[in-house]
């Protein structure tokens, strides 16, 4: 069986500590491949200037590209609306029966792990992955195979407040997705980098 791990986020937008974590993962597993799967529908919500679905997706794609073993997923998007992980997870398992997934998380959801939908039924198809987190407990009486990565502190957040503010982004999104928001002009950019 091919083993592939999943990596699901908003993604708004992705950046290096997200490309770190799966490439840190599939190493450390040695998985065939990591998808980046963006959410379709943020779970917060959405403000001018964010990025549609679409936009999140090319922007995973182009950031996917510059990492071997890595790809962009565009199943949640394709399914649209607001999905739970069960949700995602099972009918994941039912398009690729020849595949074992590995679902990853950061130290703060396996914190939260006991109180996800249908987490009984989500431990008989798929792995859970964690990577520890500054801040977070890092634990749960789920099942959780840990993975030490190095722990960058970086966030979408921090990014698209640069954005908006012209400071500096070089080293925090690869140089395609930083080219991408610019162009956009998305989170209150300007065509032109500092």
């Amino acid at each position: 069986m091919k083993r592939i791990g999943i990596l699901g986020g908003t993604f708004n937008p992705p950046h290096t500590g997200h490309l770190m974590i799966a490439n840190e993962v599939r190493h450390a597993l040695q998985l065939d491949e990591v998808w980046l799967m963006p959410t379709a529908v943020p779970p917060h919500k959405i403000t001018t200037g964010d990025a549609t679905a679409e936009q999140r997706l090319e922007m995973v794609k182009l950031a996917a590209d510059e990492v071997e073993g890595l790809r962009a997923s565009s199943y949640e998007i394709e399914r649209g609306g607001v999905s739970f992980t069960y949700d995602t997870m099972s009918q994941l398992v039912l398009d690729e029966p020849d595949v074992h997934f590995h679902f990853i998380i950061g130290g703060d959801m396996i914190d939260q792990l006991p109180t996800w939908y249908r987490i009984e039924e989500l431990l008989d198809i798929i792995t859970f992955v964690g990577v520890k987190r500054p801040g977070a407990t890092n634990a749960s009486a789920i099942p959780v195979q840990l993975v030490e990565t190095p722990q960058l502190d970086l966030s979408s957040t921090l990014i698209r407040q640069r954005f908006a503010e012209g400071g500096t982004v070089q080293l925090l999104v690869p140089p395609a997705v930083e080219a991408y928001i610019r162009e956009e002009r998305l989170y209150g950019s300007s065509t032109s980098s500092k």
